[in-house]
């Protein structure tokens, strides 16, 4: 009797397997995926528009339902709404029924104002009834933080719901996944909106969702409150915001850093605050200098940061350094308006002196109730950022440099407020590596450990560049 050929015999039934597998992939986009219903896969093999809708209208009905305040927050979904998508709506639509949340990713993301919403656990049991697998994301509540408590309570931070779908023809199985985010927006006390990072704990499975392409969670997030409308797209109710444009910025500059709580406490016990009456009346004073200034700046559309000691005393004890005497601010150079004094004097402020020019280490400072608001504007030079000083007197020039930095998010005296994002780095350029020691005496000539000689200004050019009122 001959002997089979086990080689050729496999190769056989594997050449067969994969003919079969190709015949039924072929059959399923020829005539399956024609007829009506929610299929999975479009002809170019991506998950179909009617997919994603039949998985959003489960979730909307069930939020609606429960009633979740939620808006579309999905930054592809929001970026295909604003008006130059709007006008270039022909070439962008691929997909004709479903032109705004078919977006090409298996992730979409709303917003949830979580204060309007009591946790409803129901919620939950129901969207699983639905299909849904949930995951849920908790963190601590910041709100409850503060120099006397460190706060360890919990609160939902993120929904994660994720809908399988599976399509079984004979041989051939096929499963499609699709996300829907949820992330939580809370009121803090600065009148603004946060939501916090998402943070995954040893026993979450890391497979549940792309997590990497999450619009919300690789850090905490402030906002202003949006206005919204009720609108219909694609057939489903949703809310959005009214002005897009302004949400998307926000969502790309969004990143918050908290308060180091537990980092100020060990240096209050330390160094304990100055309790004094005039220490008290003084940060009530800046507290109020502080909001005045950002009020007038963000008529003005000027972007700023805490500076200098400001910036040292919200990073070093979540508050306003009591012998410091002033509030310090900084603004790009770049965003400077020549109606910028106008509005501090329309504002109430007096302008006590002005500092350089607009090319080179300009410095303004006003005040208001006895206490000094100097605005340090900074200029860009090569891998580095810095802002200039002026002794009135003799009129040598000073320069400060700081490492390159971008801006983040913070809250100081109830109020949101930015702060250079590398913030230690900032720090230790302008007070060196004891930063954390008070220090009292202090000669803003000498004393930063960044300070730099930067010439003097011409005598004849003294009138027009070293103004003291």
């Amino acid at each position: 009797m001959p002997r089979v050929n086990r080689t050729a015999v496999l190769s056989l039934l594997i050449v067969s397997s994969s003919v079969f597998l190709l015949f039924q992939l072929y059959y399923y986009r020829k005539y399956v995926s024609k007829q009506p219903g929610p299929h999975i896969l479009n002809p170019a093999g991506h998950l179909s528009a009617s997919h994603v809708q039949w998985t959003l209208k489960k979730f909307l009905a069930l939020a609606q339902h429960f009633k979740l305040p939620l808006f579309l927050a999905d930054t592809a979904a929001l970026s295909l709404l604003s008006q130059d998508a709007l006008r270039q709506r022909d070439w962008l639509v691929r997909e004709p029924h479903c032109s705004f949340l078919c977006t090409g990713r298996p992730i979409t993301s709303f917003a949830l104002h979580a204060n309007l919403w009591k946790y409803d656990p129901g919620f939950l049991l129901a969207a699983e009834q639905k299909g849904f697998e949930l995951l849920e994301l908790r963190g601590e509540d910041p709100r409850l933080a503060s120099l006397d408590t460190l706060s360890g309570e919990e609160i939902p931070l993120h929904f994660l719901l994720r809908l399988h779908s599976y399509i079984i023809q004979v041989a051939l199985l096929l499963s499609w996944m699709s996300l829907v985010q949820v992330v939580f927006l809370y009121e803090r006390s600065g009148n603004y909106l946060w939501h916090g990072a998402l943070r995954l704990k040893a026993n979450v499975d890391r497979s549940f969702a792309p997590f990497k392409l999450l619009d919300y969670g690789r850090h905490a997030g402030a906002y202003d409150r949006p206005e919204l409308i009720l609108t219909v797209l694609d057939g489903l109710d949703v809310r959005i915001p009214l002005n897009l444009t302004r949400f998307l910025h926000q969502q790309r500059h969004a990143h918050f850093l908290e308060c180091r709580y537990r980092d100020a406490r060990n240096f209050l016990q330390l160094y304990p605050d100055d309790s004094s009456a005039a220490a008290v009346e003084f940060r009530r004073k800046a507290k109020s200098l502080l909001h005045l200034a950002a009020q007038t700046l963000a008529r003005l559309e000027i972007p700023f940061w805490l500076s200098s000691g400001t910036c040292l005393g919200w990073f070093r004890q979540c508050s306003i350094i009591s012998y410091s005497r002033d509030v310090d601010i900084g603004i790009f150079i770049s965003d400077f308006r020549p109606d910028i004094i106008t509005a501090f004097r329309d504002a109430g402020l007096s302008l006590k002196h002005k500092f350089g020019k607009v090319e080179d280490s300009l410095e303004l400072s006003f005040q208001s109730n006895s206490v000094k608001l100097d605005i340090f504007f900074f200029y860009e030079d090569g891998d580095v950022f810095w802002n200039g000083g002026t002794q009135a007197k003799s009129g040598r020039k000073f320069k400060y440099i700081f490492p390159r930095f971008s801006l983040c998010w913070a809250e100081l005296l109830e109020l949101k407020v930015r702060v250079p994002c590398e913030t230690l780095d900032y720090v230790t350029a302008n007070y060196g590596a004891t930063w954390s020691v008070p220090v009292r005496s202090w000669d803003w000539k000498s004393s930063p450990s960044n300070v730099q000689e930067n010439g003097v200004w011409p005598v004849d050019e003294w009138a027009e560049l070293i103004q003291v009122y």
